[in-house]
């Protein structure tokens, strides 16, 4: 039995439809990121979960047991959910103890303290139980908020951009141990975040949103080596593209041909590749340049990896050009002089060919 499940769930602000027909489950102890970019629906359906938006439309079950559907709203208290906000949400006036036993009323006071104890143990802040919010750095605000969330012990966990406000190397350490956390407490857990490496970090499954709408869900690998769509391979970092035409179920890269079976003769169709599908070779400096060959533009140190631009000769961009501004990623240091000649082998498991979308 689903510790959440959403059917068919829409929802409107005015004229704007920001949820449309979305279905989703999450198992115990399961992490599911909702990822997307800004305005595509991800925290409304997050909050729809909650009870912090009234369903317009389908229905959300916990546990197997409807609380919200055309009969039912059963309010945020009720649902037996941990909320952790983008802003942490921690009561100013109360110190760390007091923030995380805000939701234990229930039980009594030696209980409560030691659920107190017990939770702060677990996010590394039993030594601050005294302090106050704003003595603390904003890692250490957010492993309050995460406590208070986790001392009820709920069945579902919630978490809006939970570390969108930090810096990038403190954002690594607390994700890190926010997903240890997580994965000890056994609650299922829907996260919402638009940052992609977060996401594959993260999710035992990432549920993609655009306009609204579910694109794919599936492991992160899934979505990273098997995309559905042009929307789905690009959301993932970088890509190239270029346009081609299908023939014999193939189509034309400077690379060499790729297969395109689903897809008829004729279709106008996009190439996506990603950077590190390209695999580089220096060639003899002497004779022509063979075919699959690429002149190097510029080369890049980006600490764990080599970025080179490259430009290949003779092909039309679709876009009235005659070359191709080409990205190859390579791991470690690799930096090739500007106008070196490189062979490139594509790794075609990286490199996908879909219907070219229509211009609207």
């Amino acid at each position: 039995m689903s510790a959440l499940t959403l059917e068919h769930v829409s929802h409107a602000f005015g004229s704007l439809q920001a949820v449309d027909d979305v279905s989703l489950a999450i198992e115990a102890g399961e992490l599911v990121c909702l990822l997307g970019p800004s305005g595509c629906g991800k925290t409304t359906v997050l909050r729809l979960a909650a009870g912090l938006e009234t369903l317009q439309q389908g229905r959300v079950l916990m546990g197997g047991r409807p609380v919200a559907d055309a009969s039912v709203q059963v309010p945020p208290e009720d649902r037996g959910v941990g909320l952790v906000f983008q802003d942490y949400a921690l009561f100013p006036h109360l110190s760390v103890e007091d923030n995380v036993a805000f939701g234990l009323r229930a039980l009594s006071g030696a209980a409560r303290r030691a659920r107190v104890e017990e939770a702060l143990e677990k996010v590394g802040m039993a030594g601050s139980a005294k302090a106050f919010p704003h003595t603390l750095s904003g890692g250490q605000q957010q492993r309050v908020a995460l406590a208070r969330a986790l001392a009820p012990a709920p069945r579902l966990m919630l978490l809006d951009e939970p570390f969108s406000g930090l810096d990038s190397q403190l954002r690594n350490q607390i994700r890190d141990e926010t997903l240890h956390v997580l994965k000890q407490s056994g609650a299922a857990t829907l996260m919402v975040t638009h940052d992609p490496e977060e996401a594959m970090f993260m999710a035992d499954r990432i549920a993609l949103m655009r306009q609204g709408r579910i694109a794919q869900v599936g492991r992160p690998s899934d979505l990273y080596f098997t995309p559905t769509d042009a929307f789905v391979a690009g959301f993932f970092g970088e890509i190239n593209r270029f346009d081609g035409v299908v023939a014999d179920e193939r189509v034309v890269t400077p690379f060499g041909d790729v297969d395109a079976p689903e897809l008829r003769d004729g279709a106008a169709v996009e190439i996506l590749i990603r950077p590190e599908a390209l695999r580089l070779q220096p060639l003899p400096p002497a004779g022509a340049p063979p075919p699959g060959s690429a002149r190097v533009l510029a080369s890049r140190m980006l600490g764990r990896s080599s970025l080179i631009h490259l430009s290949v000769d003779g092909v039309g961009d679709g876009a009235g050009g005659d070359h191709l501004h080409l990205h190859a990623r390579i791991p470690g240091r690799f930096l090739p002089a500007e106008n070196d000649r490189l062979a490139v082998h594509l790794d075609r498991s990286q490199t996908f060919v879909f219907p070219r979308a229509i211009a609207k």
